[in-house]
């Protein structure tokens, strides 16, 4: 089965929310007047000369109008109260976003020890030592989670993850943070180990719009 156009994508990019509607306009100049095919996790742009801009819906799903594009620009633009935490083995922060706007966090850190080339019953104790160093740095991220988002929950629209999905994964399975869970959404953001402009730089990331581009040869 021969796939479509815009499943193979010449390039991905991420486009604030504040620039969409530019973008669009742009891309319709370029390629000509354009379909729309909005659905609740996508809307497809297609122009008359077979370019394709595929549009992840940021924080789905969204109910598809009249309106151009489906409501996209109005969907991905509206501001949101938005959940953040990010951990990575020995570093972890938790915040509430209004918009792009920080309103609240915290943010840590604790020591977890590289692995080494080490043998043996020394290797075995190394081993043992840097598991119980990674569960206790996963405990004091699960704590600041359930201090500063928990409380936070009945407002929240979505949270967003980030950092080493594994340790993300085993934080929130502390049973406080099951609210958490329930409204996790894509993306999982890729950031280093979370500080706090790290963590302040996080909207940019999953506020913005993915457009998968295809055009023609």
């Amino acid at each position: 089965m021969t796939s479509a156009p815009e499943d193979r994508p010449d390039r991905v990019l991420r486009i604030p929310p504040e620039r969409l509607d530019r973008w669009l306009a742009g891309f319709a100049r370029r390629h000509g007047t354009v379909e729309t095919r909005a659905a609740p996790d996508a809307v497809t742009v297609v122009a008359a000369d077979g370019a394709h801009a595929r549009c992840t819906v940021p924080f789905p799903p969204m109910t598809p109008d009249e309106s151009e594009y489906g409501g996209l620009v109005e969907h991905a633009q509206r501001d949101r109260r938005v959940g953040v935490l990010l951990v990575r083995r020995g570093g972890y922060a938790s915040g509430v976003f209004d918009g792009t706007r920080l309103v609240t966090s915290k943010v840590g850190s604790r020591h977890v020890q590289g692995r080494t080339a080490a043998g043996g019953q020394s290797q075995q104790r190394f081993a043992r030592r840097r598991e119980k160093q990674a569960r206790e740095a996963f405990e004091a991220a699960a704590d600041v989670a359930a201090r500063v988002l928990v409380p936070h929950l009945a407002s929240l629209e979505a949270v967003v993850t980030g950092g080493d999905r594994a340790a993300v994964d085993t934080v929130l399975a502390d049973r406080r943070l099951g609210g958490l869970r329930a409204l996790a959404v894509p993306p999982h953001l890729d950031v280093p180990d979370p500080k706090l402009a790290v963590l302040k730089e996080t909207p940019a990331q999953f506020r913005a719009v993915r457009i998968a581009l295809t055009e023609p040869r």
